[in-house]
């Protein structure tokens, strides 16, 4: 690549806990030697998605190519955040080969790639390609419509309704803007409902887009860059609720917080606890990392709803104290003081 060539960029998009992170982990360790640089957007103030790709950082990405931007959505702070982000990535000394960058689950991603049209981007970046990532158990089990035309049909002849759920936007937006759907967490559902969940993202689609089916993010970057889609030439394909409107969108249904969690005993009884947690207060999202009593290794904990996986990812930090503390995301409304009272009891 010389001085002068576009930088291709890659967006992943995905609703909360679909598996972006770990998609972008597996992007990292089958880069076979192409230079990486990765923009992590995250909602809320701690930064929890960015130190697991800082942890699996290698030649293919150096922790300097690590930008985390926790300021607000970048759909909604393009010029503010984004821009200065990829200026200073520009700047490094070994220039990227390609930008991968994350946005939050609840993100509105065509916002994102109409700023790749602005003149002063257009002439160093191109939008390799948008990639969705579909949490398919979560969709199997009915977190979203089955038939969203119907549903919009059913909402307008319903005087009563002013304004549609705004989890389903945003899931059907980042589906309208990809370029490749990549059905994730496959291995939790049979084959009938994987195939009813494709045929529902197929059906929802107006454009021939590819869905790959994956377990734990499991996509070779081979696959997923190099798409060359060029998405900023291609808008008017890529329709979205937001049409025609303030490009900007409404976060203040959600809320985000932090709680601290003592020390546990065993992760089981933790994650159990959550669970309890996650289902009694609807909890949409919950991240972060663990102290278990006696060992040296931190464990890092997400969960979707009441599902949650959890692992020893690395040894705590030397410069950080080792305090266990969890990301929630919920839509407002929830009782925080509630959640902070039970955490693991």
């Amino acid at each position: 690549m010389t001085a002068y060539s576009k930088i291709p960029v890659t967006i992943v998009t995905g609703f909360l806990g679909a598996g972006k992170t770990t998609l972008i982990r597996h992007l990292i360790e089958t880069s076979r030697g192409r230079r990486l640089a990765l923009v992590i957007n995250e909602f809320g103030d701690v930064g929890v998605d960015g130190e697991i790709l800082r942890a699996c950082s290698n030649d293919a990405c150096g922790a300097d190519a690590i930008v985390e931007l926790a300021n607000g959505c970048l759909c909604c702070t393009v010029a503010d955040d984004f821009l200065p982000a990829i200026e200073g990535l520009l700047a490094l000394p070994n220039r990227p080969d390609h930008i991968v960058v994350e946005t939050s689950g609840l993100a509105l991603p065509k916002p994102l790639v109409k700023a790749f049209d602005w003149p002063e981007v257009r002439a160093k970046l191109t939008v390799d390609g948008v990639v969705a990532v579909v949490d398919a158990r979560a969709v199997a089990d009915g977190r979203f419509a089955d038939d969203p035309a119907a549903l919009l049909a059913e909402r307008a002849a319903d005087v009563a309704i002013d304004h549609d759920n705004p989890l389903e936007e945003v899931y059907e937006d980042q589906l309208l803007a990809a370029d490749l759907v990549v059905l994730n967490k496959a291995d939790l559902i049979d084959e009938a409902a994987l195939g009813a969940v494709e045929s529902e993202i197929r059906a929802a689609v107006p454009r021939a887009v590819k869905v790959l089916r994956a377990s734990e993010g499991r996509i070779d970057a081979a696959v997923a860059l190099g798409l060359a889609a060029a998405a900023e030439d291609d808008l008017a394909a890529r329709p979205s609720h937001h049409d025609g409107a303030d490009a900007h969108h409404d976060h203040d249904d959600f809320v985000t917080f932090v709680v601290d969690v003592p020390a546990a005993t065993d992760p089981e009884s933790l994650v159990d606890a959550l669970r309890r947690v996650a289902d009694a207060h609807d909890v949409l999202r919950i991240k972060g990392w663990v102290e278990i009593a006696g060992k040296p290794m931190r464990l890092l904990v997400q969960g979707v709803g009441t599902r949650f996986q959890y692992r020893y990812d690395g040894p705590w930090r030397r410069d950080a104290p080792r305090a266990g503390r969890l990301v929630v995301i919920a839509e407002r409304g929830l009782d925080q003081a509630a959640v902070r009272a039970a955490r693991t009891a």
